[in-house]
């Protein structure tokens, strides 16, 4: 008579589907989480802007990406600036003009002004007037920045609120400033303060020297390091990253439990705008 081998318990092979089917999906997740880290790591991360210190260009309410290779690489590249890269490894240094994102040198915090000056740069501002290396910076008065006023945005000292029949808006005098290498950004300015007398000061290696384009409404490096204040003179080896582009902008008016207004509240033309 010939005997049968008895057949493997029916639950067996289902157990271990099962076992493979979770490790498989563990260690998806295991490389997805990797990729992530790698990607706003090294290659582009996410921002919002909090403030209006950088108005015209940057408003309270923005979202950007920032590209995070073109000044090399730190521990403050890394989620939480976990301490994995010493030093910094393909350090690069920013253009004058650039909007640079960086860690405030007491606090920690992200910060994002527009770098004005180098090592060896002397700079000097007289009557809100720039100086560079004793050239005058140009600053030209064109059209008024007018802004809708909204949860995001109100109306600073220097604005002149105004009433219209689309809403409240807000209206403030605006410059163009132009480094002497040719590069030129939109600046706000409401008049004579005690910060637009600045220096002479010769930024010396491995710093540099920021201002917000909101003039008088910027804690920048014209101020001393404090927490939540002054950032004074910025640590290259605290750069993050150059801001590259607008990916979202909203005014602040949307409602969680109401889906529709998150996208009336949308600013709709300033999304996709390269800075």
């Amino acid at each position: 008579m010939t005997q049968t081998a008895p057949a493997a318990p029916e639950s067996e092979a289902p157990a271990e589907e099962q076992g493979e089917t979770l490790g498989s999906f563990t260690w998806f997740l295991i490389k997805l989480a990797l990729a992530v880290l790698i990607f706003r790591s090294f290659i582009f991360s996410p921002f919002s802007i909090p403030s209006e210190s950088m108005l015209p260009r940057l408003m309270n309410g923005d979202y950007l990406i920032a590209a995070k290779w073109p000044y090399g690489f730190s521990s403050h590249s890394l989620p939480f600036s976990l301490p994995l890269i010493p030093g910094r490894i393909f350090a690069g240094e920013p253009e004058p003009g650039d909007v640079v994102i960086f860690k405030h040198p007491v606090d920690g915090a992200d910060y994002i002004k527009r770098a004005i000056a180098l090592p060896g740069e002397t700079v000097e501002m007289r009557n809100g007037q720039l100086s560079i290396d004793g050239e005058l910076v140009e600053k030209d008065r064109i059209e008024d920045f007018v802004v809708p006023v909204s949860p995001n945005t109100g109306c600073a000292w220097g604005g002149v609120h105004e009433r219209t029949s689309d809403g409240e808006q807000c209206r403030y005098p605006r410059f163009l400033e132009t480094l002497p290498s040719g590069r030129s950004y939109e600046v706000l300015d409401f008049g004579r303060t005690p910060q637009d007398d600045f220096g002479p000061l010769i930024v010396p290696d491995g710093q540099l020297f920021v201002l917000g384009d909101n003039r008088d409404n910027s804690q920048d490096s014209r101020f001393p390091p404090t927490p939540g204040g002054g950032v004074g003179l910025v640590p290259q080896e605290n750069l993050v990253g150059r801001a590259s582009m607008l990916v979202w902008s909203t005014d602040g008016s949307a409602e969680w439990l109401l889906p529709w207004t998150w996208f009336t509240a949308a600013r709709w033309d300033r999304i996709g705008d390269g800075l």
